[in-house]
């Protein structure tokens, strides 16, 4: 398994009337974790993309809502891959407020996508090879 966490502070402008951070805004604050979660292994979606030819669309996401979190809350977004990509990966997605409680929770699955043939591909071998040292029992 291989996890890493990013804090977010919850800006005025992400919250409903009611103070909450938005229900819609959580999607993005996944996508920080994962292409965090990425950039830790030093590698880039930037370089993925223009590189390597190679896109991640998103082909499901599913999120529960445990209870709110705050304008100008400091929230940690945990990301964690559980198995070694394929031609998927699967973020898990964790987040906490300030006193560690969990607020959000679910998790994101994307293919590997080549950008020329248009066609999903296997994960590419320098991902797999930053990823696999996590997963050796």
């Amino acid at each position: 398994m291989y996890s890493h966490e990013v804090q977010i502070r919850v800006r005025y402008g992400e919250t409903d009337q009611m103070g909450y951070l938005y229900y819609g805004n959580y999607a993005q604050y996944f996508e920080v974790g994962r292409v965090e979660l990425i950039r830790s292994l030093g590698l880039t979606y930037k370089d993925l993309e223009e590189k390597h030819g190679i896109w991640l669309p998103v082909v499901s996401l599913e999120m529960r809502f445990v209870r709110p979190a705050y304008y100008d809350e400091l929230l940690t977004v945990r990301s964690e891959l559980r198995e070694l990509p394929d031609e998927h990966i699967t973020f898990h997605v964790e987040v906490f407020n300030e006193r560690k409680k969990l607020v959000n929770a679910g998790r994101v699955r994307l293919c590997f996508f080549d950008s020329k043939t248009k066609k999903v591909v296997p994960a590419p071998e320098h991902l797999l090879e930053k990823l696999l040292p996590f997963f050796k029992s």
